[in-house]
């Protein structure tokens, strides 16, 4: 049995390289550049305007002589001379000859002659070029994530298709005869399995895909042959129950045959003791609790910041917050604990049915309080490590 920090650092040590892959812009949402871009033009590339209104070629009295007109898009140069404006409209190209951008409002228009309010300065109104970002400048950095913003950032600087890592495809493996589906009836010793429902919401919630959904019977020839199918197709494999000593629980032996190699089983805490995780080649696989709230808690401590460190999106494990608690609290551990908490104006409050089957009070909680090992007593605002889910 291994501690949680030492797990931690098994499976750093242990993960295979990052991938990569080249996307559409859209393709790519979501997902982390692996490469640094730069910008390949100036943006805006030309003095565009920033309002509706005329564009002036400066003088000193208030009216001018509208001459023409450009629209944004329009490519024609006009050159103008003192004491001539053109309408112009927000985007537009703005001409070299005029030195600022009079908003309608402030103008009034008579017989072709427009009228100024009152003097206006040089530069008022007009985008100048290179303003958002000049070419060659860096426009994102590796490891960005791209959110809607940046994409629209890329776009706007012609790009099509991006560099990013490629997110992990992954299959979950759910173990047991004793569960039947929702919506069947349910017999007497069996129970819903809502395991694989929950941890495709997990993945959905973190924006990762779930590739396949492979069941099992409780039979050992079964269990090896969705074992070997899920690892075949797929770069994660999450194994739902199974994994514990039980005379039916045959995912450990099955993972032996298929020369799963071990880097940890069992880790010291509570709940989830029974986690396993293991390799094959670039495959990573992870046994997890079958009691739906210890799966969830190894799901959020261990399995999501491994997929996260495969597609580019954190680089570490043991991505904790230090608050406050919100109350006082005993501890009486002989394993490291991880209980679920409701975390307001940053405090966590300890929630009730902490119990590895039970979840009822995860399904209010935003944070999982992790409390090391020992006898000792916590106070109101002590500083205390919190995951946030």
């Amino acid at each position: 049995m291994v501690s949680v920090q030492d797990a931690f650092s098994i499976l750093k040590n242990s993960l295979p390289e990052s991938k990569e892959v080249e996307y559409t812009l859209l393709q790519a949402r979501n997902h982390v550049l692996s490469q640094a871009l730069y910008s390949p033009i100036y943006m805006p590339p030309f003095r565009q305007s920033a309002m509706d209104g005329f564009a002036l070629c400066l003088h000193d009295t208030l009216e001018y002589d509208i001459i023409g007109e450009i629209k944004a898009g329009d490519t024609h140069q006009m050159t103008l001379l003192p004491g001539q404006a053109i309408k112009i409209f927000t985007g537009a190209a703005v001409p070299d000859s005029t030195q600022t951008v009079i908003q309608f409002e402030k103008t009034s228009v008579k017989e072709g002659i427009v009228l100024l309010q009152e003097q206006t300065k040089s530069g008022v109104n007009v985008r100048p070029i290179g303003e958002q970002i000049s070419e060659g400048d860096l426009a994102l950095g590796k490891g960005t994530v791209l959110n809607a913003a940046a994409i629209g950032f890329l776009a706007g600087l012609g790009f099509t298709s991006v560099m990013v890592y490629k997110n992990p495809t992954i299959g979950i493996v759910i173990t047991g005869n004793e569960l039947v589906k929702p919506g069947n009836t349910l017999e007497y010793g069996k129970v819903y399995e809502s395991n694989a429902i929950m941890l495709q919401s997990a993945l959905s919630d973190a924006n990762f895909d779930v590739i396949a959904l492979y069941e099992v019977n409780d039979d050992f020839e079964n269990t090896k042959n969705k074992l070997r199918d899920a690892l075949s197709a797929n770069d994660v494999v999450l194994v739902s129950g199974g994994i514990s000593v039980g005379d039916y629980d045959f995912v450990a032996r099955a993972l032996k045959e298929l020369m799963v190699e071990t880097l940890f089983y069992k880790v010291n805490q509570k709940p989830g003791k029974p986690l396993f995780a293991g390799k094959l080649q670039d495959k990573i696989i992870f046994a997890l609790p079958g009691n739906p709230a210890a799966c969830l808690t190894c799901f959020y401590v261990y399995v999501l910041p491994t997929i996260s460190i495969l597609s580019g999106k954190t680089t570490h494990y043991n991505p904790s917050k230090t608050i406050s608690l919100a109350h006082d609290y005993s501890v009486r551990n002989t394993r490291s604990q991880f209980l679920k908490v409701s975390i307001v104006n940053d405090e966590a409050s300890v929630l009730s049915h902490q119990n590895s089957s039970m979840l009822n009070t995860f399904s209010v909680a935003n944070g999982l309080l992790y409390l090391s090992e020992g006898e000792y007593e916590l106070e109101k605002g002590a500083k205390v490590d919190i995951y946030h889910i």
